[in-house]
């Protein structure tokens, strides 16, 4: 059997991944609908394993890569889920203090990918912190299918007000300038949007493809990066009432539409993933937290 590329795939199959990703499709039926794509030497099977994803071969940043200090915390989340567990990562070879950047996950908990971003971000010269919103129910489970049934399960609101305690933590630590920013994805992409109007002092806000909002747009005081992928049209159509309310409140954002982009766009682990966007997306971002947190 031939290897399946991206270009082979057509972009109703990466929709159907994207409903079955966020709830909209149950396992039963996606397979069913991923089915009508099975044609011209492609199977059901090996179109499901080229669009899962491979946490194995295309992680960038080791667990114990030595130019890191990375290790597993807990930090208190009263108003959430208790104790938060979250990788806190930061160089190994900086003795000064730091300023943090908060890493939300998607909507399956801290999976190997997310864990990857946090050391990137550290890498760059922050010391940042991954929480896992999954804690209180154990934890990531060790697959996406499983995790998101899990993050189900938890209140919203009450996995916001654990990421704003990891914003409290990191502002609190002794290797921490005391200004924090946060990066989020899908569901970390909204709580990045939520917490830029429920933290009067978060240094910034970078959501890719997140869900939006246009309440208490007045409350922003942080500015904003915004990712988005063209071809994402179910996260894209909050934008403009967003971006409108943004505009009538006078606040300080940039947004980028890349081009022929999926939802997920970032992931690397995942054939969603555009490497030119993904790149220049991260490019972005680090010199946006450079210029606002340092």
């Amino acid at each position: 059997m031939k290897e399946i590329k991206k270009e082979d795939i057509q972009q109703e199959v990466f929709d159907l991944y994207d409903d079955y990703a966020h709830n909209r499709l149950n396992r039963r039926l996606f397979i069913d609908k991923l089915s009508t794509y099975a044609v011209g030497g492609l199977t059901v099977s090996s179109l499901l394993s080229f669009i899962s994803p491979d946490y194995v071969k295309k992680i960038q940043i080791k667990q114990n890569d030595t130019r890191l200090n990375s290790e597993f915390i807990e930090y208190n989340s009263p108003k959430g889920g208790g104790k938060i567990k979250g990788l806190l990562s930061r160089p190994a070879d900086t003795n000064g203090k730091l300023p943090g950047i908060v890493v939300v996950h998607e909507n399956r908990g801290l999976n190997p990918h997310i864990e990857d971003v946090g050391r990137r971000a550290a890498l760059a010269g922050f010391i940042s912190l991954a929480p896992d919103a999954l804690t209180p129910l154990g934890g990531y489970p060790g697959n996406d299918d499983d995790g998101r049934e899990l993050q189900r399960k938890r209140d919203r609101d009450e996995m916001l007000e654990d990421f704003i305690a990891a914003f409290e933590y990191l502002k609190n630590h002794p290797q921490c300038t005391g200004k924090v920013g946060v990066v989020g994805f899908c569901f970390g992409g909204w709580i990045s949007n939520m917490m830029a109007v429920k933290i009067p002092d978060l240094g910034a806000a970078v959501p890719f493809y997140g869900g939006q909002h246009t309440e208490n747009i007045e409350d922003i005081n942080a500015p904003l990066l915004l990712h988005f992928g063209e071809l994402d049209k179910r996260v894209n159509a909050g934008w403009p009432a967003y971006e409108a309310s943004l505009k009538q409140n006078d606040k300080k954002y940039k947004a980028f539409v890349y081009k022929n982009a999926n939802h997920g766009f970032h992931n690397d682990t995942t054939p969603r993933y555009d490497r030119e966007a993904a790149e220049l997306a991260w490019e972005r971002t680090i010199d946006f937290f450079k210029k606002h947190l340092t």
